[in-house]
């Protein structure tokens, strides 16, 4: 009897086990989705820009859960928890401080835009102790020893110092000639801020034996470009930095720059994020008056990025995808590689495992450069630049020839 008993035993000891795994992998499935968060403008001035980082964050929660969810943790899906910052920082605080205080079961999040933004909600997240992913560019972003932020993209100083010398050599490659005299005109937001002091005082303009001949500031929205750029017509620069954040301002320069005989190739322009490549441009002035403006970027549509643009012009019924949905997407990615490498939904284990992780595949491949690793203050390590030109209607990836869908062209002046 007690042998039969044993026999019993031994053959109901594994099903046993297979039992445990179900009900370990059935309460996975019956846990809710793990939430992550993107905050960005969705009404005021940079609206456009948070819809589409919306469109490539609800891209990437839809491939992660079609891909099977979180695998470390039986499978369990992600859910996107969206909040608008407005249009202004003030109400882009107030709009973090709701998400932490009406979502506490987040445990990472993306967005901002604008870098003003982002020094305001990264404060609400840092004491929250949320794991927060951004594009945003100022250096102070990860300038105040906060253990929560990480910047995927270059920041301001490191753009600053790495643009010129590239714009330096792509008119050389494309002209034979380097320029000598340059002109600048910027809003007053923490991204431009950030992008030209280390210009003006870091030595770059010595290094490149470039003479700073205007530098004009305004606070953004523009009403009247016009005394802008009669200063740019009075000094005439051969190389212009044209740094506006917000599509309405750009707008207004670049048409300003046309009735002052400044724009259509006149005179090479450079400018600095994707507002300079939005299509609302595109949507509201003549293609030609666009033509061979350029702007450094910390992403966009690139070279083997040719699946992902195309569902996202297919989603959202954009023209083409710029560097905001792109980031939006790997973010959320990244988040999700953070909580495979964690297993739970906390906070502090992702934010952890972000610190540690050393990406060459998967979400590396969103970002320039092909590598996601940060450093001690939440700044990726080796992130690249891109240049893109406007060419035919489409602003298109120039820079690096790695990347690179179109070959630069060197305004012919005025």
């Amino acid at each position: 009897m007690i042998e039969r008993f044993e026999w019993l035993g031994r053959l109901i000891r594994p099903l046993w086990g297979l039992a445990l795994i179900a009900v370990s992998v059935t309460a996975y499935a019956q846990e809710p989705p793990v939430k992550l968060g993107l905050i960005v403008p969705l009404s005021g001035p940079w609206a456009r820009q948070g819809e589409v980082m919306r469109v490539g964050a609800e891209m990437a929660i839809d491939h992660i859960n079609a891909q099977g969810g979180i695998a470390s943790m039986g499978g369990r899906e992600v859910e996107l928890v969206v909040f608008d910052t407005g249009g202004s920082v003030e109400r882009a605080k107030n709009a973090a401080q709701r998400m932490v205080a009406e979502e506490p079961d987040l445990v990472g999040i993306t967005g901002s835009y604008l870098s003003s933004f982002t020094l305001a909600v990264s404060e609400v997240t840092e004491r929250a102790e949320l794991p927060m992913l951004t594009l945003s560019y100022s250096d102070l972003i990860t300038g105040r020893d906060f253990r929560y932020i990480y910047q995927t993209s270059p920041t301001g100083v490191q753009q600053a110092e790495d643009a010129l010398p590239i714009i330096m050599e792509l008119a050389q490659r494309a002209s034979g000639e380097k320029p000598g005299r340059i002109g600048i005109v910027m809003d007053s937001t923490a991204a431009s801020v950030a992008f030209v002091k280390p210009i003006r005082e870091g030595g770059t303009l010595d290094a490149l034996q470039l003479d700073l001949v205007v530098h004009e500031t305004f606070t953004p929205p523009l009403a009247n470009a016009t005394p802008l750029i009669q200063r740019v017509r009075a000094t005439r620069p051969d190389l212009f930095l044209l740094l506006p954040t917000a599509v309405s301002d750009t707008k207004l320069l670049i048409e300003k720059m046309n009735e002052f005989g400044l724009g259509r190739g006149r005179l090479p322009t450079v400018s600095n994020g994707s507002a300079m490549g939005d299509p609302d441009l595109l949507a509201n002035m003549p293609q030609e008056l666009l033509e061979g403006v350029m702007s450094v970027v910390a992403n966009w549509g690139a070279r083997g990025q040719e699946s992902i643009t195309a569902e996202f012009i297919e989603r959202s019924g954009e023209p083409w995808i710029t560097q905001n949905p792109i980031c939006a997407y790997g973010h959320i990615w990244i988040l999700k590689e953070a909580l495979e490498a964690a297993g739970i939904a906390d906070r502090n284990a992702v934010a952890e495992a972000i610190r540690e992780m050393d990406l060459t595949d998967g979400p590396a491949g969103f970002f320039p450069g092909g590598r996601v690793r940060f450093d001690e203050f939440g700044r990726r390590i080796d992130a690249e630049l891109l240049v893109v030109q406007w060419q035919d209607g489409e602003p298109k990836t120039i820079y690096p020839d790695s990347a690179a869908i179109a070959a630069p062209i060197w305004p012919s002046g005025r």
